[in-house]
């Protein structure tokens, strides 16, 4: 066997939006409330919609939700289970299929549930799923993964540069590519002066709180989720 065929059978499977969204969903709830989990399709539904750590909003109902998880299965990321009454339930594959440690599903989780981002919002927003101690112990899972093809670099490397997972399918991928490129397209000028005057400090821990506040909402939704189950 080649070494052009090992990598193409090493290279991930393009999943849709709706199919990131709940694989997210899935391995997100197994690690910040492993009580709930397996998920229920409601509950499902209910964490792909929420209003915290997600980027894009999105509104699936149970068909969305149904026909994602059927190309999960079909993926290998994805199962079906019997819950411990009739309810149908579901558990994600993530690590098996691949082949994730714990930092690593938690960095890909978080770029699935938000989309592109630096080193800096990765290490805040990955770590509550795994701790990640500092920018160089979150570059390190980055640079980790981008050897096995999962993550790329949107942006050159420096200040604010930005990274993606690679499961996109080439037509989104090409779409992301060019608005991330019309973006970059900025004149000097008007990049310095959106920037005059902002401090890097500051803005991460702008971020930061704003993380705290998100956590906090999901946590009464969760209670909320817990009151109607």
């Amino acid at each position: 066997m080649n070494d052009e065929t090992t990598e193409l059978e090493k290279s991930p499977v393009p999943l849709s939006p709706a199919a990131r969204r709940v694989l997210g969903v899935l391995v997100e709830k197994a690690k910040t409330t492993p009580s709930n989990y397996p998920l229920t399709l409601a509950a499902i539904v209910t964490a792909s919609n929420q209003k915290s750590n997600r980027d894009p909003q999105m509104d699936l109902d149970e068909d969305d939700a149904l026909l994602a998880l059927d190309e999960l299965r079909k993926a290998g990321a994805a199962r079906e289970v019997q819950g411990s009454g009739r309810a149908i339930k579901y558990r994600h594959a993530f690590y098996e299929w691949l082949d994730l440690d714990g930092p690593g599903a938690a960095v890909m989780t978080e770029l699935m549930l938000r989309g592109p981002q630096t080193i800096g919002e990765i290490r805040t927003r990955a770590s509550r799923m795994h701790a990640l101690e500092d920018l160089g112990a979150a570059k390190s899972v980055v640079d980790g993964l981008i050897e096995k093809g999962l993550i790329e670099a949107l942006t050159p490397p420096g200040r604010g540069q930005t990274f993606t997972h690679t499961l996109y399918p080439p037509q989104e991928r090409q779409y992301l590519g060019a608005r991330i490129e019309k973006h970059s397209a900025k004149s000097p000028g008007e990049r310095s002066s959106s920037s005059s005057g902002v401090n890097k400090t500051a803005v991460d821990q702008l971020l930061e709180r704003l993380d705290t506040v998100n956590e906090r909402i999901e946590a009464l939704e969760k209670r909320l989720e817990n009151l109607e189950n």
